[in-house]
């Protein structure tokens, strides 16, 4: 290239680079963001952007597909891909607390059921996940301190979080944006802005499309619901983009830490698969999202190191209620002289569905409604009113009557409590943990059918505060021998089920779902592909790391090994991980 070119190129990008400054600069302060606050001279900075649910195996298939250019240049360019272990269970909420605060234990499950209280903790509801940090987390420093976090389960000591389970109502971003801010912000990013709302009406479009396709084809035509896919496009789309949108803010002002989770492929592979199509358009629009941010990084921070990682991975399954006839909750009814009661996913109590629009996660319906009630205060009496009518309605339609915090089984001697592959059967007839000798005296004939159930592939308890195997015989100590063959790590996999059982709010029994060499397990809930226990792709996410950084995950086994790394880069603190 001619030198007077190479000037040319320069003072091109320097233009670019102080108009796009300032224009960062203005909305950043116009959404409660002042870009001074962010600077942390002399320390070390990284943003992680977690993909959710996105296996090793299947990013390899989207990276051949060519679904994925965004980390194919990574790659390129140097960026190791490895695989690594999240442990057991596979699950969000056990692999954040793992990562950001290096502790997990006793998250037995997505949701699980505490015999001394009543308590029924799901983690998809606030007020548990606050509940469940307290305990867990015990004044252990996060590696997020002074940093953000974006749409995960706990916040990690951050100092701004938006759209954080356990940060739920601290901060809002429509709140800031009132008066002319909402001019300012379509006058500075406005090709920005026509882009969402293009993406939006071509995904309602789609989606409408589909919802009548469906419909018409459906032998028994029930009443067509036309809100599922309004609401479909607000939560996903719409939250999506702003997540982004927040995200280039921060990385541009040089935030310290920042870690944000998508959640869009996730969702979809639960329903449709992991190589749909629709979950690959997914996994696309993630990467969009990805390249923007990296182009902002190396303007404005090269030094800031990025990592792209997944928490856990996904596996095919096969319909428990399809090989039994019945659901696990009913499969465990009909074998007990006892009232049960079990909760099989997605709102689902009693094998009745409490949500009104299934399909929604709930998550979302609540980072949406948060905002509506974050934007009410600033509107006249008039447009409060209304606000609130919507939000309401939405209310109505999104979220599942959520589980008391006492006693869900208030009554039943017999809790079931599903997630994934993975269950967890509670007995209430007393408060402690039940030894399966105590279980086989009360309930024989449960333990004989869930041993010889096809559909279960294992069935765990205590016995002398021991891990053991429940079996036709009788029990036996819970090793590698006991598993079904076809698991790459066997040793590992018994060690993390032994840990698991250990729990102490892990089920009297707990079962995991049968698993094949075809790469399938049997799922407690209706899902097309699962995760939560063992078994296949669900075990390996990814993690992508920066040329430079030396991290090798080649002897992680557990996603709290992850913790002091990040201490140590990035707050010069040996914080060591808990060590159980």
């Amino acid at each position: 290239m001619p030198w007077w070119l190479r000037q040319l190129v320069d003072f091109i990008n320097w233009l670019a680079a102080r108009i796009s400054g300032r224009k960062y600069d203005e909305l950043a302060r116009r959404i409660g963001r002042d870009p001074e606050m962010a600077t942390a001279p002399d320390r070390p900075r990284f943003v992680a952007i977690q993909i959710d649910g996105l296996a090793h195996e299947y990013l390899l298939r989207a990276l051949a597909l060519g679904y994925t250019p965004t980390l194919q240049r990574l790659i390129a360019h140097g960026y190791r891909l490895q695989r690594w272990r999240c442990g057991v269970p596979s699950s969000t909420p056990a692999v954040q607390a793992g990562i950001l605060y290096g502790a997990n234990w006793d998250i037995p499950a997505f949701r699980w059921y505490e015999k001394a209280d009543g308590f029924a903790p799901s983690c998809k509801v606030p007020p548990h996940i606050d509940r469940i940090k307290a305990r867990v987390v015990a004044g252990r420093p996060g590696i997020l301190a002074g940093g953000s976090s974006y749409a995960n389960m706990l916040d990690g000591d951050a100092r701004l979080t938006l759209f954080t389970l356990s940060a739920m109502g601290r901060q809002r971003f429509f709140e800031q944006l009132r008066g002319l801010g909402w001019a300012l912000l379509f006058g500075l990013i406005p090709w920005r802005t026509l882009r969402v709302i293009g993406l939006m009406i071509w995904e309602l479009l789609r989606d409408l499309g589909r919802t009548g396709v469906l419909w018409a084809r459906s032998r028994f035509r029930r009443r067509l619901k036309l809100v599922r896919p309004f609401l479909q496009v607000l939560t996903n789309i719409l939250l999506g983009e702003v997540q982004a949108f927040g995200l280039l803010l921060d990385v541009y002002r040089g935030m310290p830490a920042i870690y944000a989770n998508f959640y869009g492929y996730d969702e979809i592979a639960h329903q449709e698969g992991p190589l749909d199509r629709e979950a690959l358009r997914a996994l696309r629009r993630i990467d969009n999202h990805i390249r923007q941010i990296d182009r902002v990084r190396r303007t404005c921070w090269p030094d800031m190191d990025l990592y792209i990682l997944s928490d856990h991975g996904m596996t095919p399954t096969v319909l428990f209620e399809a090989l039994a006839g019945q659901s696990l909750g009913r499969f465990v009814a009909s074998h007990v002289q006892a009232s049960v009661v079990w909760d099989e996913g997605w709102g689902q109590i009693d094998g009745e569905r409490k949500g009104r629009e299934a399909g929604l996660l709930p998550e979302r319906s609540r980072w949406l409604l948060d905002e509506l009630e974050g934007i009410e205060a600033h509107l006249s009496r008039r447009g409060q009113k209304l606000a609130q009518t919507l939000r309401r309605w939405l209310q109505d339609r999104t979220l599942p009557e959520e589980d008391p915090d006492w006693d869900l089984a208030r009554g039943s001697d017999v809790v079931v409590r599903s997630s994934g592959n993975l269950a967890h059967i509670y007995f209430n007839v007393t408060r402690e943990r039940m030894a399966v000798s105590e279980i086989a005296i009360l309930y024989p004939d449960l333990l004989e059918a869930l041993v010889r159930q096809p559909g279960i592939g294992i069935v765990l308890g205590l016995e002398a505060d021991r891990s053991v195997v429940v079996t036709h015989h009788g029990t036996a100590a819970l090793t590698a021998s006991w598993l079904p063959p076809g698991l790459p790590e066997p040793e590992q996999s018994a060690a993390d089920l032994v840990r698991l059982v250990s729990f102490p709010h892990s089920g009297d029994l707990v079962l995991l779902g049968t698993w094949d060499e075809h790469g399938q397990v049997v799922t407690f809930e209706d899902q097309v592909a699962t995760h939560g226990g063992i078994g296949g792709p669900q075990d390996y996410p990814f993690f992508l790391t920066p040329p430079d950084v030396p991290l090798d995950l080649s002897g992680i086994t557990n996603a709290r090994q992850l913790y002091p790394f990040f201490m140590r880069r990035y707050h010069e603190m040996d914080v060591q991980a808990d060590a159980r």
